[in-house]
């Protein structure tokens, strides 16, 4: 049961970057289909954004694996 418990939390504090990372994916790509010159920067705050989020993800499992240790 316990086992379970860890990675159920471990699902659910990765759901919300993982969410972050295909929004800004998909708006990246809309905005680049939109208007091709603006790539490099859509694509420096659409990188920016996606290490944001992991860093979130990353932090959050940190946090879990530590609670149950």
């Amino acid at each position: 049961m316990r086992n379970l418990t860890i990675l159920l939390i471990m699902f659910l504090s990765t759901l919300g970057p993982a969410l972050v990372i295909a929004f800004v994916g998909y708006g990246s790509v809309q905005a680049i289909g939109r208007n091709p010159s603006a790539t490099p920067r859509v694509m420096l705050a659409m990188i920016i954004a996606f290490l944001f989020a992991e860093a979130i993800a990353v932090i959050a499992m940190l946090i879990v694996f530590n609670l149950f240790k």
